[in-house]
């Protein structure tokens, strides 16, 4: 009896996630315990880190098989399914989720600023800085251009975007390159003040900018059908992010369709970043994430959201003095995509140089620019190298 128990025991214990759990795994769990942690304690982009570290954590519990490919044809003898999150993840693969996100996003984005002031997509394009100043610097590490592309597309603090443009171009590098760039978006309130102040001076910071003009429905409507028909006649590898996100807005300003804004800022939103978040967690297996490639992709993303954040701040600069000292050079930092968080931290800095100062209205022109910005960089390096 005691002999049937023990095999019994040890036939349970063999076929149990104990006797096969690896040092990767147990490395992989402790990663997503971390973004975890981030997510719930610090609040560090929790709509996000919180799905992406959980996703991390059910691809790496041993023999569950939660992203396991299927086993011969549907229908056929011997045919064994795949796991639930193999099939959720074909929306990232296929480049469903991203446009989905974007078209969230433009429902719930005020193009006013931008409208009210065009100059403002300049700073817009000059944050996209990083993106190709990072691509060249991968290239000489050692990675194609198609890695490259997808390393260099974090610097558009765009998350969406990054993994829009990887999935295509390089979807082995999914996990770590999802992780870097929703990292950097949420510690932007920390990685940009420093450089801000570093690159520009007290006066500068200082400066009060005039108020916008108001801007018209017409404006509002036109805008989102006019920038979708020009990008996409230029770039037209741009056109399912930057289409999705016009058609958001376009939504948010008809008037017309306030049922379907609200769905496309809401529900949709939520349960399209539920699915991506947790797919994308899940491509990070210990044997695609613990490789030294990893933490050169980290560094090298920091470096692109740094070199975007100058770009700007330079750029920022430059319309200082073209203008006559009408612009404030730090609403050049929000030209990256972090919409709305690169706006307020634009507002926090300036008004810490001057409390009397409100910039987040002019920072938020730069700021819608970005998006639009990182898009076409996007599918400018999805042309070339796709």
């Amino acid at each position: 009896m005691i002999n049937t128990m023990m095999v019994g025991l040890k036939s349970f214990l063999m076929t149990s996630g104990f006797s096969a759990i690896t040092p990767g795994q147990v490395i992989m769990l402790i990663v997503s315990f971390v973004l975890l942690y981030l997510a719930i304690v610090k609040q560090f982009e929790p709509l996000l880190l919180l799905p992406i570290g959980f996703g991390i954590f059910l691809a790496n519990l041993p023999l569950a098989g939660m992203m396991a490919e299927p086993v011969g044809k549907f229908g056929e003898e011997g045919f064994q399914a795949g796991g639930l999150l193999y099939y959720l993840y074909m929306g990232v693969k296929l480049g469903i989720y991203p446009p989905l996100i974007f078209m969230g996003v433009g429902a719930m984005t005020d193009f006013g600023p931008l409208i009210a002031n065009p100059k403002s997509i300049l700073l817009g394009a000059a944050a996209q800085l990083g993106i190709f100043f990072v691509f060249i610097g991968a290239i000489l590490l050692g990675f194609n251009a198609q890695e490259a592309s997808s390393i260099g597309i974090i610097g558009g603090a765009d998350g969406p975007t990054a993994l829009y443009l990887t999935a295509k171009l390089a979807p082995h590098l999914l996990g770590p390159i999802a992780i870097a760039a929703y990292s950097y978006m949420a510690l932007v309130p920390i990685i940009q003040p420093p450089i801000m102040r570093a690159l520009t001076t007290k006066e500068e910071r200082c400066v009060v900018m005039e108020q916008l003009r108001p801007v018209s429905k017409k404006e509002r409507i036109v805008f989102p059908i006019f920038v979708t028909l020009l990008v996409s006649l230029i770039l037209p590898s741009a056109a399912p992010l930057v289409g999705m996100l016009m058609m958001g807005n376009l939504l948010r300003e008809s008037g017309v369709t306030e049922r379907l804004s609200k769905t496309a800022q809401n529900e949709l939103m939520n349960i399209v970043t539920i699915f991506l978040g947790t797919t994308v967690g899940a491509t990070s297996s210990a044997e695609t994430f613990l490789r030294p490639q990893t933490l050169m992709i980290i560094a090298l993303g920091l470096l692109a959201f740094s070199f975007g954040t100058a770009g700007g701040v330079l750029f920022g600069k430059i319309m200082y003095k073209t203008s006559g000292g009408k612009v404030n050079p730090l609403i050049g930092s929000a030209g990256v995509s972090a919409v709305p968080m690169a706006a307020r931290v634009s507002q926090v800095v300036g008004q810490k140089e001057n409390p009397g100062n409100f910039l987040l209205m002019h920072a938020m022109g730069p700021n819608v620019a970005g998006v639009i910005g990182s898009a076409v960089a996007a599918g400018l390096l999805l042309s070339l190298f796709g």
